[in-house]
């Protein structure tokens, strides 16, 4: 390096904390992928990142934490996706419609890798009412999140304020999931533009029955 070079900025404590943390998540994607979530072990994961076992450790209770981390910091950033793309005020019905569809045909084709463990840990899971409980906290999030999301897209569009947001999103989420499996079964059951078009349809009945002049009730 010349003297006249700047030199890099040091991380401070929490960056160097967070990158690790990055590392050991893309190093579990990995090994978790190639063995699955009862073959692979946390040495092998500490290895392939380039880190001892007690740096995971340090960064991780156990094997089960690192899991439910890396399911939750994958669905959290699909999660931010779809809020940005429901939430953009210059945004019309058909680009949402066609910003959806795509999330899910990112997710079904291109998450591939996730696909066996979330499975396999959904039936580890249902067996140990301490990682349902995980797997509900993490639901409940996401949920909480898209119903204020939805919350706030009604009220910047005078839309009513009455609407049942927490169990449209719960809706909205379990549609979107069991698309994501049926797509990876067979494609042609769920065509492109479905799932917006799906969700689209969500929205129009739940209008019609928030609105007295369509005869609708609720």
């Amino acid at each position: 390096m010349k003297d006249d070079e700047p030199r890099p900025r040091r991380l401070t404590r929490a960056e160097t904390k967070a990158r690790t943390r990055s590392l050991l998540l893309d190093a579990a994607a990995r090994v978790f992928a190639r063995k699955g979530y009862a073959g692979a072990s946390v040495e092998e994961i500490a290895e392939s990142a380039g880190f001892s076992t007690g740096a995971l450790y340090s960064n991780f209770a156990s094997k089960d934490e690192l899991f439910i981390e890396l399911l939750s910091s994958r669905s959290s950033s699909r999660l931010a996706e779809a809020a940005t793309i429901v939430s953009d005020p210059k945004g019309s019905i058909e680009d949402s419609r066609k910003g959806l569809s795509q999330l899910l045909l990112d997710v079904a084709d291109k998450d591939r890798d996730l696909a066996p463990l979330q499975a396999e840990f959904w039936l580890y899971a249902i067996r140990r009412p301490e990682f349902q409980e995980h797997l509900v906290a993490q639901f409940r999030t996401h949920r909480d999140a898209l119903s204020g999301v939805l919350a706030d897209r009604a009220e910047g569009r005078g839309q009513s304020g009455e609407a049942p947001f927490d169990d449209v999103a719960t809706v909205v989420l379990a549609l979107f999931q069991g698309l994501v499996q049926l797509r990876r079964v067979d494609p042609a059951l769920v065509p492109e533009e479905l799932y917006g078009t799906a969700v689209h349809w969500l929205f129009v009945g739940l209008n019609a029955s928030l609105d007295p002049s369509r005869g609708g009730k609720g």
